[in-house]
Order: structure tokens, then C-alpha cells, then sequence
């Protein structure tokens, strides 16, 4: 555990380095996360939880073409199941995050488990593309209870660099899972048809809720909680989107998933259609960057050890628009060829998890009394942004410059939000936020 003293949610502004200022007095409904070492198996259990809905999503993509064929339908009908997916997933953390506030932490992600096994059998044995449709939305809106769920949880026992920390250490189970998903999910397909990678769906819901039902205890104790309905969930997303600084972190990770989701996008037209790569060479290509985005999370999760996690975040906002700069250049130019253009992809992914851990765990570590609508926000605009930023590339051409031309775009936002919504770079050396 970090030597560094963790900071509770205060009256006054919120010491970045974890400090807390002469004379701000820590409120009441806010205490501080109590002091807790997790082993590997809760660090494991908390992953699959995040990483519930990128699984759901990923496991899917090798059957969109049978299922337009299947259905009778268009690629972009099929396609729709992926948005719809992602819309629902948004809402879905914007109404669960206060339920877990209100009812804890363990009765909303069993309810919402239960519910994506549910629609996953019925995905199984969708008989049109428009009912696929809606129920893609209604999964994803349950599968945000895991994710929404698990990050309430961190800032229940965590804040500041221990926070920050463990958040790296999830992206390790959130990175690989969805590395593999695509390929276990074109092996189902390829021996059960599409509609078998619902039931492997269904079934990992199952396996999920026993082990969390088992495994996970409540964190928000019942005097911790919430009372009211829509108007106390109402009064607590008020109360976030008057906190300036609050939002500016919350919006920092999903422009980090900005840059992700236009390499993601873009690179299978960018480096198989533009470089004339084969299936085989994109795929051990996909995962080398798979490495360097989950190699980026654990350097992250050692360092906020010895340095606070703002200074880590000012530091990185720079250097990769830097490397975006220079990756749009090489886009541009074609100077260096396809390995400048690996090289400088390879250390733009590795940065990319640097900022949404950080940002989260100081966002959440300002509303600590309403910690699941907080991560609801932060969820929420991670799913509005990859759903904005998706087509992007595609509508600015689809090639390696539209590709570095949207990571600019997002890099320069992130900036932007981090020196003008915040007191990051303030020269009197007050680092607050």
C-alpha cells in the first residue's frame, strides 16, 4: 500500500496529491475509504465485472456477417446491434449508479447479471434483426451494473493513488478478455452458429453471478446509503455537474477511450485494406497492441506508488499528443513506411491507459457519498464517446491520416479540458482539483 495518506471527499477543494490542506474539514457523508490490501482473486473478480460489457460486445464481431445473412438483412442493420448495444450500456450506468447508492452494492449487479443471461437466451432465439436490436440495448443496459458496480466499489475502499493503482491493476483482466473474445467468439460461431456465442454469453453470466454472489461482499453499509428516489438521484447528478472540476476528470477517460476506439475502428481498413496486411498478420498485430495497452496500465499502477496520479496525468496529456502528431506526420508523408507507422502506434496505445485510471480514481475521490452516480457519469461518457467517436474515421475516409486525424482531435480535447477546467498547470503550485 502507498505510504501517502488517502483524502476523502472534503468541503473544500480536494488535494490531487492526497494531502489534505490545513483547515478543510472531511464531511460526514463522505469518510474516508477504509484501508484494504485485495488479493488477486478480488482483483480478478472485480476485472471480469469491467470487463462484462467489452466481452459481450467483442465475442460477437466475427458473427455480424451471419447474422445480416441469417436475418436477412444489410451490414448496417447488423451493425446497429453494436450501437444499440452501446447506447443501452450508457443509460443503463446513468440509472443503475444511483440504485447502488440507494439499495448497495451487491442487490443491483445480482439483478443486473440475472437480466443479461436472461436477454442473452432470448438473443439466442431472436427471430428478427429489429428485436435483436432492442434486446442488444436492453443487455447492454444490464451488463452496466457490473461495470458501474465495481468502480462504486474501488472509491468504497479506495481513494487517490491506492485507487488509481487498483484501476490499473483491472485493466490487466480488462485488456486481455477482449484480446481473446473475438477469436473464442469465431470459434463458436464457426461449430453453433451465431446464436451459440448468446449462449456462451448467457452461460458466463452464470458462472459470473454465483462467483459474485459468493465472492463479493457489500461496501456500502446500509447507514452509507442513499434515501429517496428520483429526486435524490436527481439531486445527486445536480450536485456532480455543478462540481466543474468533477466533470472535466470524468470527461479525461473518455477521451483516452477517444484515441482507443479510432484505432480499433480504423486499423483493420488502415492496415490490411491501406498496407495490404493478410487476417493473420492483423491479428498478431492487434494483439502486439493489445500487449502495449495492458503493458501501459501495470507501468501506470507502479508508478502512482511514488508519484501522485495528477502528475502523472500532466505529464502524459502531452507527450501523447506529441506521438499523435507525429503518427498524422508519418500518415501523411508515408516517411518510415508501415514500421514507423507500428512503432509510433505501439507507444500511442501505451499511453492510452495511463489518464482513465488516474482521472476516475481523483473524479470519484470528490463525491465519495454518491460514489456509484459518480462512476455512472464517468461510465456513461466512456460509452457516449466511443459511440460518437466510432464513425469518425470512416466518415473522414478510413485511412491511416483519418485514423491519426481523430487521435489528434481527441488528444488536443483531453489537453484542452485537462489546462482550462482545471488548476493542473496553475504555476502557484497548488494542485487541487
Amino acid at each position: 500500500m502507498s505510504s501517502r495518506p488517502t483524502t476523502p471527499a472534503l468541503t473544500g477543494p480536494v488535494p490531487v496529491t492526497g494531502v489534505v490542506p490545513p483547515g478543510v474539514v472531511p464531511t460526514v457523508d463522505s469518510p474516508p475509504a477504509p484501508q484494504y490490501r485485495p488479493n488477486a482473486k478480488y482483483v480478478l473478480l472485480l476485472g471480469l465485472m469491467c470487463a462484462l460489457p467489452a466481452i459481450s460486445t467483442d465475442i460477437y464481431l466475427p458473427s455480424l456477417p451471419d447474422v445480416a445473412r441469417d436475418l436477412k438483412t444489410s451490414a448496417t442493420a447488423a451493425q446497429l446491434t453494436m450501437t444499440a448495444m452501446l447506447i443501452g450500456g450508457a443509460v443503463g450506468q446513468l440509472v443503475i449508479g444511483p440504485l447502488s447508492d440507494r439499495f448497495g452494492r451487491r442487490k443491483p449487479v445480482l439483478v443486473g447479471v440475472s437480466l443479461h443471461v436472461v436477454t442473452s437466451i432470448l438473443c439466442a432465439v431472436a427471430p428478427a434483426i429489429v428485436p435483436l436490436i432492442a434486446l442488444r440495448t436492453m443487455q447492454g443496459f444490464f451488463n452496466a451494473s457490473a461495470s458501474v458496480v465495481a468502480m462504486a466499489i474501488i472509491r468504497d475502499r479506495f481513494v487517490g493513488s491506492d485507487a488509481s493503482r487498483l484501476m490499473s491493476r483491472l485493466m490487466l483482466v480488462i485488456g486481455v478478455a477482449p484480446l481473446f473474445a473475438p477469436s473464442i467468439g469465431g470459434v463458436i460461431a464457426g461449430q453453433w452458429g451465431w446464436r451459440g456465442v448468446f449462449g456462451a454469453l448467457a452461460i458466463f453470466g452464470v458462472v459470473l453471478w454465483v462467483v459474485v454472489w459468493r465472492r463479493l461482499p457489500e461496501t456500502l453499509p446500509p447507514e452509507r446509503r442513499r434515501e429517496g428516489g428520483l429526486k435524490s438521484a436527481l439531486s445527486g447528478y445536480r450536485k456532480l455537474f455543478r462540481d466543474r472540476h468533477f466533470v472535466a476528470l470524468a470527461i479525461l477517460p473518455g477521451l483516452g477511450v477517444a484515441v482507443l476506439m479510432s484505432y480499433v475502428v480504423a486499423s483493420p481498413f488502415v492496415l490490411r485494406e491501406g498496407y495490404g496486411l493478410s487476417a493473420h498478420q492483423f491479428s498478431l498485430l492487434f494483439a502486439v497492441n493489445g500487449v502495449g495497452l495492458v503493458a501501459g496500465a501495470q507501468v501506470n499502477a507502479a508508478l502512482v506508488r511514488r508519484v501522485a496520479p495528477i502528475r502523472i496525468v500532466r505529464v502524459v496529456l502531452p507527450v501523447s499528443l506529441g506521438l499523435t502528431l507525429v503518427l498524422l506526420a508519418i500518415a501523411i508523408t508515408g516517411w518510415g513506411g508501415l514500421i514507423a507507422l507500428l512503432v509510433v502506434l505501439w507507444l500511442i496505445l501505451a499511453m492510452v491507459n495511463f489518464v482513465p485510471p488516474n482521472a476516475s480514481a481523483l473524479a470519484l475521490s470528490r463525491h465519495g457519498e454518491v460514489a456509484g452516480t459518480a462512476a455512472a457519469v464517468i461510465g456513461a461518457t466512456q460509452a457516449g464517446v466511443s459511440g460518437i467517436v466510432s464513425p469518425l474515421s470512416g466518415l473522414l475516409g478510413g485511412d491511416a491520416v483519418a485514423m491519426a486525424a481523430v487521435m489528434v482531435g481527441a488528444s488536443v480535447a483531453a489537453l484542452l479540458v485537462l489546462a482550462l477546467a482545471t488548476p493542473a498547470y496553475h504555476r502557484d503550485g497548488a494542485w487541487t482539483v
